[in-house]
């Protein structure tokens, strides 16, 4: 398949998995609690389902938060796969404040190469092609949008040229850590105005793609669920994703399913 087929076959996967979360969302659900402590709707499960349906097709291996994982002594051998997370933000979802995604995500080598993002409620979809460069987004009327129409509207994204009188850093809704207020400290320390713009789930990588943010520090724990589509979306704009651990990008697929600290900025 080319990377144009993979890219209309997530984006699609990302629309109907925004469609079922939706039928949940208004709905009196009940909350389960995983061994990690996590929460998980029927959201969670049904979009997983309905991804897993379209993933499968193409013969890539996939890490989704909600599938068995695979043992790493056979995931070490795959050179591509894809990484899911169905419902990001699934304390959002509960909380029912619309700043939940559902991310798809392509990897080559350790790489993110393709991004999908989607917001139901808001039926913003963002997607990118890290080789061609490409990053687009589009507000859709309907989640039964056809892939032709959706390539058809939407626009590229553009972050900031450059810094204004203020260095817009993003937060977290729910997990802004003391490293990341040290972090806003030492900016302002060194003379910097710092605005906070906060948001849940892998939106805020989107602030930074769109221009909306300058910088998202996380030194608090994710998955390479919570940031492989999101870490493609800004790859593709010039954006870097650097391990506080390396100095050098995140890396996907690796034996250990937990990111370290990261900085992602221009």
């Amino acid at each position: 398949m080319t990377n144009k087929e993979l890219l209309k076959i997530a984006v699609e996967a990302s629309l109907k998995a925004g469609q079922a979360i939706m039928e949940v969302y208004d709905t009196n659900f009940d909350v389960e609690i995983k061994e990690d402590n996590s929460p998980l709707t029927i959201a969670d499960k049904n979009a997983n389902t309905i991804i897993n349906s379209f993933l499968i097709d193409t013969k890539i291996p996939i890490i989704s938060e909600e599938n068995k994982q695979t043992n790493f002594s056979t995931r070490k051998h795959w050179d591509t796969c894809w990484i899911v997370d169905p419902v990001d933000g699934t304390k959002e979802f509960i909380k029912r404040n619309g700043e939940f995604t559902v991310n798809i995500a392509l990897t080559k080598e350790g790489f993110p190469k393709m991004g999908v993002i989607y917001v139901p409620v808001t039926k913003t979809l963002y997607f990118a092609d890290v080789d061609q460069g490409l990053a687009l987004k589009v507000i859709l009327d309907s989640h039964d949008t056809t892939i032709d129409e959706v390539f058809a509207k939407a626009i590229p994204l553009e972050p900031k040229l450059e810094t204004g009188e203020a260095i817009q850093v993003v937060g977290s809704r729910s997990h802004m850590s003391q490293e990341t207020l040290d972090f806003i400290e030492n900016l302002k320390a060194s003379g910097k105005d710092v605005k906070i713009v906060s948001k849940g789930s892998s939106l805020k990588f989107c602030l930074v793609a769109e221009g909306n943010a300058d910088v998202y520090p996380r030194f608090a724990p994710t998955m390479e669920w919570d940031t492989a589509a999101g870490h493609a979306i800004c790859n593709a704009l010039g954006i870097q994703v650097i391990s506080k651990e390396t100095n050098e990008p995140l890396l996907y697929n690796k034996e250990n399913l937990l990111n370290p600290w990261f900085v992602v900025s221009k």
